[in-house]
C-alpha cells in the first residue's frame, strides 16, 4: 500500500482534527478543552463536516468512526481519535499512536442466543458461523482457540444476525449490554477490553510539531485524569 505523505490544510499551516459523531466527539470535548480549544458547532445539529473553533488554526473533521484513521493516515486530517477496535481492523499502517486516552470505554465480545451451548460449539476443530463488521479482530481469536470460523461481515443491526438463524454467533462492541438483552442475546466471552487512542500522521507530527506538541501534551495530561 503507497502512503501519502502530505499533510491536511499544509497550505495554511493550521491543524486538522478528525472525529466522528457520538461518544467519542462528546468525549474528546474536554480534552479538546484543557488545551484550549473549543468547537463552536454541534454536528448533530450543524450540516457542516468540517466544524470550525475558536482557534482559527485548528479544525475538526466530521467522519464514520471507521474511516477516521483512513483520513489521518493519508494526512486529510493531522490526527484524529479512534477506538482501538477500529484501528485494529484498519491495522495502523501509517499511524502514530502516542496516547490512549481512556474514553469511550467498552468491550469487545462474543455474544449468541440465550440458549446456544457456546462452550460446546468452540471445542477444538469446531466450526462456528460468526457474524460481525470486526472481522480480522474475530478471525485471530478464534485462530488463537483452535476454532474453524465461518466469517459473514456486517454492517449494523449485528444482534439480527443470530435471532433469524444467519449465524451462530456475534462479535460486537458491548457497552451496557441492553441491546443484547432486549433481543434475548447474552455475551459468552470477552475479547478485550476497548478504549480510544489518539492517532496522529506521521508527517504532520515532524512538520507541524510545534503547533501540535502542546495539544498532544494537553490530551495526555488530561486522560491521565481518565485512567
Amino acid at each position: 500500500m503507497t502512503i501519502t505523505t502530505k499533510t491536511g490544510n499544509s497550505a495554511e499551516g493550521g491543524l486538522i482534527l478528525a472525529l466522528s459523531k457520538g461518544r467519542i466527539f462528546e468525549d474528546t470535548l474536554p480534552l479538546l478543552e484543557s488545551a484550549g480549544i473549543t468547537v463552536l458547532e454541534n454536528p448533530e445539529s450543524s450540516r457542516k463536516l468540517i466544524l470550525p473553533t475558536n482557534d482559527p488554526g485548528v479544525r475538526v473533521l466530521i467522519v464514520r468512526a471507521s474511516d477516521v484513521p483512513t483520513y489521518v493516515q493519508h494526512g486529510a486530517a493531522d490526527f484524529g481519535v479512534a477506538g482501538k477496535d477500529v484501528l485494529l481492523e484498519h491495522g495502523g499502517e501509517g499511524l502514530y499512536q502516542p496516547i490512549d486516552l481512556h474514553i469511550a470505554s467498552c468491550r469487545m465480545s462474543v455474544a449468541t442466543n440465550a440458549g446456544f451451548d457456546y462452550e460446546s460449539a468452540v471445542r477444538q476443530g469446531a466450526r462456528l458461523r460468526v457474524a460481525t463488521k470486526f472481522v480480522n479482530t474475530a478471525r485471530e481469536h478464534f485462530a488463537r482457540k483452535g476454532v474453524h470460523v465461518d466469517l459473514i461481515k456486517l454492517y449494523g443491526s449485528m444482534e439480527l444476525a443470530p435471532l433469524v438463524g444467519l449465524s451462530d454467533a456475534i462479535v460486537d462492541v458491548v457497552s451496557t449490554g441492553g441491546t443484547l438483552r432486549a433481543n434475548n442475546l447474552v455475551e459468552v466471552e470477552k475479547i478485550m477490553d476497548i478504549s480510544s487512542r489518539l492517532v496522529v500522521n506521521q508527517a504532520a507530527l515532524k512538520l507541524k510539531r510545534e503547533r501540535l506538541q502542546p495539544i498532544l501534551d494537553a490530551f495526555e495530561r488530561a486522560s491521565q485524569t481518565q485512567g
